[in-house]
């Protein structure tokens, strides 16, 4: 199923937010268990991919059609405690003109 295509059908977002999560390349899928998936809201949004990098180690990938920049992937974490971020810092909130700069324009 197409990216637009699965967030058209999940329904989860009605606007673009002001910000996205983007992971940059400091990803480390915290050995299988990545506290920023367990964290965010929207089912599917956060993903495990093989890191092409390092193929040992997996990362997270973001859907920007899903993502709602809610932030809780970079400050909530296991049992409700607060975190100053990912542990690794992998986790970028870029405000939505830099992310269309960067990545392209998003359909909605």
């Amino acid at each position: 199923m197409a990216v637009k295509e699965k967030a058209k059908k999940t329904g989860q977002r009605k606007r673009k937010p002001n910000i996205l999560a983007v992971i940059n390349d400091a990803c480390t899928g915290c050995s299988g268990s990545p506290i920023c998936i367990t964290e965010c809201p929207v089912d599917g949004c956060m993903y495990e991919v093989t890191n092409e990098s390092a193929p040992a180690f997996n990362r997270v990938y973001v859907d920007p059609l899903l993502c709602i920049g809610c932030k809780k992937c970079t400050s909530k974490g296991p049992l409700n405690t607060y975190l100053e971020g990912c542990p690794w810092d992998a986790i970028d909130m870029l405000p939505l003109e830099q992310f269309e700069e960067r990545f392209g324009v998003l359909p909605y």
